[in-house]
């Protein structure tokens, strides 16, 4: 093995190895569990990539002026982009108070969400061909 490659293997390593912050960590948890990829939320609300990555990476977090976007693009409250805790007690409340197959629905999307986003489109299309079936049955 060359000295480059070596170089390049030490690198890899050593970025394998750094510790994400915590609240880093959950801003990565909760742009996967979107669904989006960091070119997406970046898109959504208006800011670089890389942006995202360095958020996703540092203890610096995002500036006060981003996270209401930050939070709609999400899908979590204001406060569940600040503590961890809260955005699933949160979330785990909501769907817990609606009765009868509205938490159902409600519960089976939270679960779609959390799959990759090409997934969750022929989800979404299937859905809606099912739903587009019983409206003209009843019509």
């Amino acid at each position: 093995m060359d000295l480059d490659a070596r170089i390049e293997a030490v690198k890899k390593r050593i970025r394998k190895a750094r510790v994400r912050p915590k609240q880093a960590a959950h801003l990565l948890e909760l742009r996967k569990n979107a669904g989006l990829t960091q070119a997406e939320l970046a898109e959504a609300i208006g800011v670089p990539q890389r942006t995202i990555a360095t958020w996703e990476w540092s203890s610096s977090p995002p500036r006060a002026a981003a996270l209401p976007q930050l939070a709609k693009a999400l899908g979590v409250p204001l406060e569940g982009l600040l503590v961890p805790q809260q955005a699933r007690t949160a979330v785990a409340r909501t769907i817990a108070d609606r009765p009868g197959p509205v938490g159902e629905v409600q519960r089976a999307f939270e679960e779609v969400r959390r799959l990759p986003r090409s997934q969750q489109r022929k989800i979404v299309e299937m859905v809606l061909g099912v739903v587009e079936r019983y409206k003209s049955q009843s019509a």
